[in-house]
């Protein structure tokens, strides 16, 4: 892709008000939509299902994709090492944990009570386990590095050949057209700037059903490749049938186009990436061959609100423990999270094509959550899956409010159990079967955390402690806070030191802002999660029983929640707690101290996600230096550049500018290409549309699946501008008739002093 920052032509496409701002476009349209297609095969195999896939294993008929031992290289038998560390460290902390748990449970009459919490305090504390562990592992990572890694650093000055070729997509749908526009002109010119434009293609692959996004992105898109230049390689593809949201987006293309390149990487609406990231995702996919997918860590950025910024803290602060901790122990056997990641095609489009579940259930049919399925494909067909944690310059949103994140966490949770259906699923490495029953574990552990505390609940409510254990208790419990503290709290410790390690405190403030931010986070972070609690035990109990989860685009623009809709919202919740904790105040009043941790924050949960939500309180918070991240205190160019072009003022096009605009619609007839669909069921309904449009003669009328139908074939968008331009014709005709005959009616009436003449004679 060549790089000339020439000006656009300086003509308005539209506008609508003399206030709206005027964006500027070309006068011609430069280069087709999309390149000629290469077709291609991404035939999907079908699920064994869960009991044949159990049957297969159990009797051995199952193929491993694990390698044989004496033929595993450096890195897969340094991973055998560190998973059965990982695994003995996680049971014999939950073998203590446990016992001291049965210590300080109260008599009861109730045996089914009494273990059913023990084995679910044994499960959820294995699961908090898991974590610590993890993130202790990535601490020593922080410290000594790990050999065993890939690292930027052994391809940093490699040369790429010219037939690397790499196509950079981005599905979208429904989103904020500027920022994502934003976004995709700075990753772009941040290409140029390395030099190797000539590797990339850029893809937008939208799903959008919304006129009037659609007519934005279009008119975003060509002046992306204005912007760009002549010889900008910025394609635009719209699907007329939205199947399989985003894997049937991708799967789409890599069917049209796969075949014409060696890799793709996968960008979501909100990625930013810089040139030397993805020059070094290629080099990295051409030194190991084996390498199907290599993961980077996207870093959080961009939102103002204190909940994001919250969110960006923790994940520079800690996450990165958990990411290299993740990285230490799976190496080659690692997530896929579905974008910022470069893939290696051609096993892609033969291995990773995802089959329609079985049932017809809230766990059935097409699969949501396609990223870990997959990165366990990719693995079972014999090839590496790596994150790499060094790739700097990998950059994605957090959600700006709790409200938001909950909507996407609602998306994922479905996603998340019905992968839990491919556990047994022969020939998976036995890695990924466990990330498949810990993505479903995520959400899962909410209601079970629930169950726990209910139990727990019932269990001091209809017991007491002999003398024997009531001895044995306060030793018992001490111990075991000590140990669960500090799971929860150790990691956040360890997280600071690593950046005071690091010298890396000016850019998160000083050492005594970065102190008081992180004491901030984890305070937010404790209020939180009781709600998210609850809000994910709904989630679960939704999908396991068949709720419609609608799967909608996370909004691009931070926006403050309103008290309405946040008491409308969370009102339900706020009145159960209050009913069961006046019900618990009846019985036992003394139980509400050992519920209040939970309790509390339920019953401020209204005010919490308002003030949280405020991009004025964020920024006051910032002005403090609190809660900063490197990405404030020195901003990468290529995110300045992204967040610079987003807040430029725009009048975005409409549905109606394509009727009305000759540039927008010149533009929307040759992004359809020479596509006839006046056969079928589009073809009817769109010359029945016509026929009612030629009886009640009103373009405006139109739904927006109607309009859509018009934007999909450009003979018929053609015969309705037309008829638009009669229709409008007609209208200036009849008010410049009506506008005539007043103006005739007030010459021709008397002057009121002529009128007075004539009633005095």
């Amino acid at each position: 892709m060549e790089q000339h920052h020439s000006s656009p032509v300086s003509r308005p496409r539209w506008s609508r008000s003399e206030s709206a701002a005027r964006v500027r476009v070309p006068a011609k349209d430069s280069g087709a939509s999309a390149p000629p297609i290469n077709r291609g095969s991404m035939v999907a195999r079908p699920w064994s299902g869960f009991w044949a896939g159990l049957a297969a294993i159990v009797s051995g008929r199952a193929v491993s994709s694990a390698t044989p031992a004496a033929e595993r290289a450096p890195w897969e038998r340094a991973a055998v090492a560190r998973r059965r560390v990982f695994l003995a460290l996680i049971m014999l902390s939950t073998a203590i944990a446990t016992g001291l748990m049965a210590q300080t449970q109260p008599e009861s009459s109730s045996g089914a009570l009494q273990y059913g919490q023990m084995a679910l305090f044994a499960l959820l504390f294995a699961w908090v386990s898991a974590g610590f562990f993890t993130a202790m592992m990535g601490f020593v990572v922080q410290l000594r590095g790990d050999k065993h890694s890939l690292s930027k650093n052994d391809v940093m000055h490699r040369p790429v050949h010219a037939d690397a070729r790499t196509a950079i997509i981005m599905p979208i749908c429904n989103e904020h057209v500027p920022t994502v526009f934003a976004g995709l002109r700075a990753t772009c010119e941040s290409i140029a700037t390395t030099g190797a434009q000539r590797l990339f293609d850029i893809y937008i692959l939208s799903d959008s059903n919304d006129p009037d996004i659609r007519s934005a992105e279009l008119a975003a898109w060509a002046e992306l490749r204005s912007t760009l230049g002549d010889g900008a390689r910025v394609y635009y593809r719209w699907r007329q049938r939205r199947t399989k949201r985003k894997a049937g987006n991708v799967a789409d293309f890599c069917r049209r186009w796969g075949r014409n390149y060696r890799y793709m990487v996968v960008l979501d609406a909100d990625s930013v990436m810089s040139g030397d990231c993805l020059l070094n995702m290629v080099r990295l996919m051409e030194a190991n061959p084996k390498a199907g997918i290599i993961q980077t860590a996207p870093q959080a950025a961009g939102h103002a609100t204190l909940h994001a910024r919250a969110q960006q803290f923790a994940s520079r602060v800690t996450g990165r423990l958990f990411t290299l901790g993740m990285q230490y122990w799976q190496l080659g056997e690692s997530h896929y999270w579905g974008h910022n990641a470069i893939i290696r095609v051609e096993p892609f489009m033969t291995h990773c094509g995802l089959a329609p579940l079985s049932g017809t259930g809230a766990l059935g049919g097409e699969i949501l959550s396609h990223d870990f399925v997959e990165a366990a494909l990719m693995r079972r067909a014999g090839y590496h899956v790596w994150l790499v944690g060094d790739l700097q310059g990998s950059y994605e949103q957090s959600p700006p409010n709790l409200v938001e994140e909950l909507q996407r966490d609602r998306r994922w949770c479905q996603g998340n159990l019905q992968n839990a259906r491919l556990i047994a699923e022969p020939g998976l490495h036995g890695v990924h079967r466990a990330m498949l029953a810990t993505g479903a574990m995520a959400y899962a552990s909410a209601p079970l955390w629930l169950a726990f505390v209910v139990l727990g609940a019932a269990l001091w409510l209809s017991g007491g402690l002999s003398a024997e254990a009531g001895s044995l208790v306060p030793t018992a419990m001490t111990g075991l806070w000590i140990g669960t503290l500090t799971m929860l709290v150790l990691p956040r410790v360890l997280g600071i030191a690593c950046v005071l390690m690091k010298d890396e405190q000016r850019h998160f403030g000083g050492t005594a802002a970065l102190i008081k931010g992180a004491v901030l986070e984890a305070g937010l972070s404790v209020l939180q999660a009781p709600v998210r609690m609850v809000a994910h035990t709904l989630f679960v109990v939704g999908a396991l029983t068949g709720w419609k989860i609608e799967w909608k685009s996370p909004p691009r623009e931070a926006e403050a929640i309103g008290w309405a809709d946040a008491t409308r919202r969370f009102a339900p919740i706020c009145a159960t707690v209050a009913a069961a904790a006046a019900g618990i105040a009846l019985v036992n009043p003394a139980a509400l101290l050992m519920l209040a941790p939970i309790g509390l924050p339920l019953l401020l949960v209204v005010p919490l996600s308002v003030l949280s939500s405020q991009e004025g309180l964020g920024e006051r918070i910032r002005s403090r230096k609190l809660l900063l991240i490197p990405e404030e205190s020195w901003t990468p160019a290529v995110l300045r550049q992204a967040w610079a072009y987003a807040k430029r003022p725009s009048a975005a096009p409409r549905w109606a500018d394509v009727l009305s605009d000759s540039w927008l619609f010149n533009l929307v007839v040759k992004a359809m290409g020479e596509r006839r669909t006046d056969q079928g069921p589009r073809g009817r309904a769109r010359r029945q549309l016509m026929n009612r449009l030629a009886t009640d003669g009103d373009t405006d009328s139109l739904s927006p699946t109607e309009r859509m139908l018009f934007l999909s074939e450009p003979q018929s968008l053609e015969q309705l501008r037309a008829k638009h331009s009669v229709l409008k014709g007609q209208a200036f005709g009849r008010r410049l008739t009506r506008a005539g005959t007043m103006i005739a009616a007030h010459a021709l009436a008397p002057s009121p002093r002529a009128a007075t003449r004539t009633a005095n004679a």
